[in-house]
């Protein structure tokens, strides 16, 4: 999946909300909790998240353990990810996965203060589900994703 929209913020908050850390339980609809299990240096973690079930709990609540890395990319900044096969699966969640996934987030050249945020999502939710509940799933999550973000970023 590919997500793209303007976002009227700074790409250092916008990715300060999306990586690892203490924003983005706050604003994320989605996630359910998170832990960062592991730091390498700074902008390098291995975290442990979970989410929501979504579509009247069609999609059970997932778990994820990724990965994540972030750094300067051109003008802007690029986060991203992959999940990795680490400990056991929690109970009451199904273990998913991130095959390698990105928010990349630069500035418009002719409107400061507005950033470009796109994402590409590579994610087998696994477990028995029909791909169009997955697909319906994913659409009504990125569209919610970007207008939590823009909610937080303005608070």
């Amino acid at each position: 999946y590919k997500a793209q929209g303007v976002v009227e913020d700074v790409t250092n908050r916008i990715v300060d909300h999306i990586r690892p850390g203490p924003y983005r339980l706050d604003w994320d609809s989605l996630m359910t909790s998170m832990d960062i299990i592991e730091t390498f240096e700074e902008n390098c973690c291995v975290m442990r998240y979970t989410t929501a079930g979504q579509l009247w709990n069609i999609i059970a609540p997932r778990e994820f353990v990724d990965f994540s890395y972030t750094t300067s990319y051109e003008d802007g900044l690029l986060t991203c990810g992959i999940s990795l096969d680490y400990g056991e699966v929690r109970p009451n969640f199904v273990r998913g996965f991130n095959h390698p996934c990105g928010w990349f987030c630069i500035p418009l050249k002719d409107s400061p203060g507005h950033s470009l945020l796109t994402g590409y999502i590579q994610t087998e939710l696994r477990g028995m589900l029909p791909q169009s509940a997955v697909d319906t799933a994913m659409s009504s999550t990125l569209v919610n994703f970007y207008s939590d973000l823009k909610k937080a970023l303005k608070t």
